[in-house]
C-alpha cells in the first residue's frame, strides 16, 4: 500500500519539543521494515500570534531539524526542482517540506526565493487568523488577498511553490482562484456539505479546484469530518470522499491527514492505521484502482501537472 500524505504537524512537535521524528509520542512515526512507499509532507506550522522574527526563527530551526532527522532515519528529502514522482518511485521513505502560514514571508517578496531555495514545495497562505497575505477562515468579515498577497501568490508560483488554500477565508479562496496561473490545492480540507464548518470546502470551491487540476487532501480532524465529533470514526472520512467523488473528484482526492495537529477519529489514532482506511474502501466495493488514486496516484499526477505548468 503506497501512500502520500499532504499534511502533518509532526515537524512542529519535533522542532519545538526537541523530539526525534520517530519518538513514540508522534502520530506519524517511522515504521520498521517498510514494505511500501511513503511520502510525508512535513509542515512548518507558524502560529497566528507569532511575529515575523519568531516565525523566521521557527522556520529555520524546523528546516535544520528535518534535514538532520532525514539523514539519521534514512528518509529521502526531496530537494528543489527534483521530480517528485521519480524520487517517490525510487525510494521507500520520502519527505517534502511545506509551510503552514505565510507569516514567515513577512513583508519582503525576496523571502519567497529563500523558501524556494530551501526546497519548500507548498505554502498554506494563512492559518485561521490574519497575516500580510489576507485572512483565514475564522476571521469575522474576512478580506480576500491584500495587494501584497496578490504579488506574493504570483511570486510563489514563479518560484515553483504550490499555493495551498486550506485555512483560507472564502474571499481569499476566490481571489486565489481568479489570479492563479498554476494548479493550486487544499492540503487538508473536507466537505462543507457533509459538515458545515468554515474550514471545509463548499461544493463550488471543490469544483473550482478540480477545474484548475488541483487536489484536495482529506483531513482527519474529528470536528471537520463528523457532526458528532467525539464519536467520529474512519467511516466519517469515507463520507467526505463519497461527496467529493459525486462532484467529479476521482482524479482530485488525496489524503491530508493533519496527524500531530488535530483530534483524530477514535479508530485512527496513528499513521500505522492508514492501512485500515485502505481496507475500508475495498470493503465498500471501491475498485482498487480508485483507491490507489486516492492514496498516491492523484498526488503524483498533481505534481506532474504543476511542474508542466511552469512559468517561464
Amino acid at each position: 500500500m503506497d501512500f502520500i500524505d499532504f499534511h502533518c504537524d509532526t515537524l512542529y512537535k519535533s522542532a519545538t519539543m526537541n523530539l526525534s521524528l520517530d519518538d513514540t509520542i508522534m502520530e506519524v512515526t517511522q515504521s520498521e521494515n517498510l514494505k511500501s512507499r511513503w511520502l510525508q509532507c512535513y509542515a512548518v506550522w507558524i502560529p497566528d500570534d507569532y511575529t515575523f522574527e519568531m516565525a523566521e526563527d521557527l522556520f529555520f530551526k524546523s528546516v535544520k531539524k528535518l534535514n538532520d532527522e532525514c539523514k539519521r532515519l534514512n528518509i529521502r528529502l526531496i530537494k528543489k526542482n527534483e521530480n517528485v514522482s521519480s524520487v517517490f518511485k525510487n525510494n521507500i521513505n520520502t519527505a517534502l517540506i511545506t509551510v503552514e502560514n505565510s507569516k514567515v514571508i513577512g513583508n519582503d517578496l525576496k523571502n519567497i526565493e529563500i523558501l524556494s531555495g530551501l526546497s519548500v514545495k507548498i505554502v498554506t497562505l494563512t492559518w485561521n487568523g490574519s497575516n500580510q497575505i489576507g485572512d483565514g477562515a475564522l476571521v469575522t468579515d474576512a478580506r480576500g488577498l491584500t495587494d501584497f498577497g496578490r504579488l506574493a501568490v504570483l511570486k510563489m508560483e514563479k518560484n515553483g511553490i504550490v499555493i495551498d488554500i486550506s485555512h483560507s477565508s472564502d474571499k481569499l479562496f476566490y481571489d486565489v482562484a481568479q489570479i492563479a496561473s498554476r494548479p493550486f490545492i487544499a492540503t487538508h480540507s473536507d466537505s462543507r456539505s457533509v459538515v458545515n464548518n468554515k474550514r471545509n470546502l463548499t461544493d463550488e470551491q471543490f469544483k473550482i479546484i478540480v477545474e484548475k487540476k488541483g487536489i484536495v487532501g482529506i483531513n482527519f480532524h474529528n470536528e471537520f469530518i463528523s457532526q458528532n465529533s467525539m464519536k467520529s470514526t474512519k467511516y466519517d472520512i469515507f463520507n467526505h470522499i463519497e461527496k467529493f467523488l459525486s462532484l467529479g473528484g476521482e482524479n482530485a482526492i488525496c489524503i491530508g491527514s493533519d496527524f500531530d495537529g488535530c483530534t483524530l477519529p477514535c479508530d485512527m489514532p496513528k499513521k500505522i492505521y492508514i492501512s485500515d482506511l485502505y481496507e475500508l474502501f475495498l470493503k465498500q466495493n471501491y475498485n482498487e484502482s480508485l483507491v490507489r488514486k486516492i492514496f498516491y496516484e492523484n498526488a503524483l499526477n498533481f505534481f506532474e501537472n504543476f511542474d508542466n505548468s511552469r512559468i517561464m
